[in-house]
């Protein structure tokens, strides 16, 4: 049955034993009645308390609750309850609480010795007994008012338990603790018949008698593909991703299902399956993926139209200048070029060559100053509300110094908030007189032509400018919301997973009892299963935080022996596992170091963890040392495994991403490890690099500096 929620401390008499007395009478069984009333009493005197009743079999009884004792401890209480000539068997006919001295019963003492008071109905055989290690001879007040107080609740519940037809259903807090975890659970047989399911699981997979033919039909679908997708699962744990659909609205779901086979107590083996939505995860990747994409068009889009236009310049006949809004030259076309570029100067020998190339830097310097001159009564402030300036320039053939009439021609090109962005002038060759109103024309056609092709590249520039602006902002919005999901996600998973490893721990502590050895083993897979799961949560969080800036820096004085101690203390049930050699080697001249300790340490064991995952012989060596010369520590850990090919070893350090990515890898984890490693090295202002090769092992090592800057 379930229990109520646990008790407060009980600090006052009047409010502690009101708490207490609201609590007997929301339990639902003598168990929970008795763990209230125990862990009131050890709370309240900070003493080793125990409860012993009647069991399971006639004349059997049991530790119904218990504080501050060994399994050893509670079940010689038990037995010493029905022992024959026992002092706590008097205790069923004689009423009355008495003091016993520390030795009074073999391998149940309590330091100090131990009230024993009998509970149940005035004047009736006790029901239970009720245990306090504390000195004697007076009663406690408070003891003598819980005995008062939950004797006759607890016969009561003792009676109705006894009546009680057992039923071979879960518990009920078991059933309210599954209902309320996000995901869907379920428990089949190994056929992918449906045994038990939460009110998630329900929602994709069961429709009842009244449902509609849509649901039905979406349900049943839902069904076959899950039971075609357990049986790929084998009897192993099993990941594997399944498309299902929603029965209410009919969209297209994805879901992550991971399977357990579990021996139930009858026998038979049964599955326990997990349904983990990936639906959003999986829009958010592809928009955000699509979204790359068109930044990438766009680019190259922007490279196209920059081409398109240089082209389009150098196709034209007449020379064309474009310059900034001081009049310094940008950009030049080839005829422009031979008017206003200065030519490469090769003296070879006779003094006319050189004669001739001074000449010719004399006309270039002459056409530049006519054409600054011209920019000048466009830029000045008398023309300053004018976009276009026309005049009549003769310039010099640098080549042959011949005079060349010219039509020049200067257009303002203006940005989206009407500034001056640069200035495009055209000069037209006014040479042919008889072909000047053909010539005419054409200047003022190509002029129209250019001026319109040049806005058209400004607008087309300035729209992709305003595109790869929203694109921007949505990859933050993106990645804004993926952050956000995980976090999210990543606090919904680790709520419920701690209330499971904690009443299973609470069960291997033997709080409800011994257990059977297939029980033990059956707890020990879930808790190990479930601290992998928070694990890998917790893995996400913290990719999360580093990219959203929420990761704080701790900084304090710390030296690396000691920190490499506790690593290796914490490995070392892995290390024993794994039957490696370990070792360590620590610079003599290795000083202190003012930094984050956890971070560091963090990444350490991170890096011996992935040394001793793979690595199946030979061993495994740590090594830290000072580098003077730049200031900073270096902790390495080398390992004789299976390496890493250079081609791989950049993607490694990737989000999410492993040497081998398959469904059928050889190697667990989700991919985070080396990434968080890489971001919080660099967060201390340090650095991860990797030494490896194909079956010659790998070398990690955290370069870091030995005094951090807070930043």
């Amino acid at each position: 049955m379930a229990s109520p929620a646990p008790l407060p401390p009980a600090e006052a008499d009047p409010g502690a034993r009101l708490v207490l007395a609201e609590h007997l009478l929301a339990c639902e069984s003598a168990v929970a009645c008795a763990r209230a009333v125990v862990e009131w009493l050890a709370r309240r005197h900070g003493a080793p308390a125990a409860c012993v009743g009647p069991g399971d079999g006639p004349g059997a009884s049991v530790c119904l609750a218990s504080e501050g004792l060994t399994g050893a401890q509670q079940a010689a209480l038990a037995r010493a309850w029905d022992a024959p000539g026992s002092p706590l068997a008097t205790f069923r006919t004689r009423p009355g609480a008495r003091w016993l001295a520390p030795d009074a019963l073999e391998g149940a003492a309590m330091p100090g010795g131990f009230f024993a008071v009998p509970l149940g109905r005035p004047g009736a055989t006790a029901a239970a007994l009720l245990m306090v290690g504390l000195p004697g001879p007076a009663v406690p007040e408070d003891v003598a008012w819980v005995a008062s107080s939950a004797g006759p609740h607890l016969a009561r519940q003792l009676a109705s338990d006894a009546r009680a037809p057992r039923r071979p259903e879960p518990d009920r807090l078991l059933r309210r603790v599954i209902n309320a975890v996000s995901d869907p659970v379920l428990l089949t047989d190994t056929d992918g018949t449906l045994l038990f399911a939460n009110g998630r699981a329900e929602a994709l997979l069961v429709a009842g008698p009244d449902a509609s033919p849509g649901r039905t039909r979406a349900v049943e679908l839902n069904q076959r593909l899950f039971r075609e997708t357990l049986a790929q699962g084998g009897t192993s744990v099993h990941r594997r991703e399944v498309p299902l659909v929603d029965p209410l609205e009919g969209m297209d779901l994805l879901f992550e299902l991971v399977t357990t086979p579990v021996l139930a107590p009858d026998g038979p083996s049964v599955v326990v399956s997990v349904l983990r939505n990936l639906t959003d995860l999986g829009r958010a990747t592809q928009a955000l993926g699509e979204s790359y994409r068109q930044l990438r068009a766009t680019e190259r889009e922007a490279r196209s139209e920059r081409h398109r236009l240089d082209r389009v310049l150098d196709s034209v006949a007449d020379p064309i200048i474009l310059t900034d809004p001081a009049g310094g030259m940008v950009m030049m076309n080839d005829p422009a070029e031979r008017l206003f570029a200065w030519p490469q100067v090769h003296v070879q020998g006779p003094e006319a060559e050189g004669a001739a190339d001074e000449a010719t830097l004399r006309r270039v310097r002459a056409n530049d100053a006519l054409f600054a001159s011209f920019l000048a009564n466009l830029l000045g402030p008398v023309n300053a509300g004018v976009s276009r300036w026309k005049s009549q320039l003769t310039l010099d053939d640098p080549a042959t110094g011949s005079p060349v009439p010219m039509e020049a021609m200067a257009n303002k090109v203006l940005g989206d908030g009407g500034e001056l962005t640069g200035i495009v002038t055209v000069f037209h060759d006014r040479t042919e007189v008889l072909e000047r109103a053909r010539l005419l024309e054409r200047v003022k056609e190509v002029s129209s032509e250019l001026e319109a092709r040049v806005q058209s590249a400004t607008a087309e520039l300035a729209e992709q400018n305003e595109k790869l602006r929203r694109q921007a902002i949505q990859l933050e919005q993106a990645s804004a919301a993926k952050s956000q999901f995980l976090a999210n996600m990543s606090h919904e998973f680790r709520t419920p997973l701690n209330a499971i490893l904690g009443y299973t721990n609470m069960l291997l502590q033997g709080v409800s009892g011994e257990m059977t050895p297939p029980q033990r083993r059956n707890l020990t897979r879930i808790d190990s299963n479930g601290r992998h799961l928070l694990e890998v949560i917790n893995e996400i969080l913290d990719i999360t935080r580093i990219e959203a800036g929420r990761m704080p820096l701790h900084l304090s004085d710390f030296g690396i022996p000691e920190l490499l101690q506790e690593v290796m203390a914490e490995m070392d049930p892995i290390i024993a596992r794994s039957k490696l050699t370990v070792d360590t080697r620590l610079d003599e001249a290795l000083p202190g170091v003012w930094s984050d300790r956890q971070k560091v340490k963090q990444i350490v064991l991170n890096l011996l963890s992935n040394a001793l995952k793979f690595t199946h012989e030979g061993g495994v060596h740590i090594a830290a040392e000072y580098q003077n010369a730049t200031g900073t520590v270096a902790i390495s850990v080398k390992d004789t495994g299976i390496g890493i090919d250079v081609s791989n070893q950049e993607k490694i350090f990737e989000d999410f991403q492993q040497v081998d990515s398959s469904p059928t890898r050889a190697y667990g984890g989700t991919g985070l490890g080396l990434s968080i490693c890489r971001r919080l090295a660099a967060m201390l202002g340090g650095r991860v690099s990797l030494q490896s090769a194909p079956g010659q092992g790998s070398t990690f090592t955290l370069h870091f500096p030995r005094r951090a800057r807070r930043t």
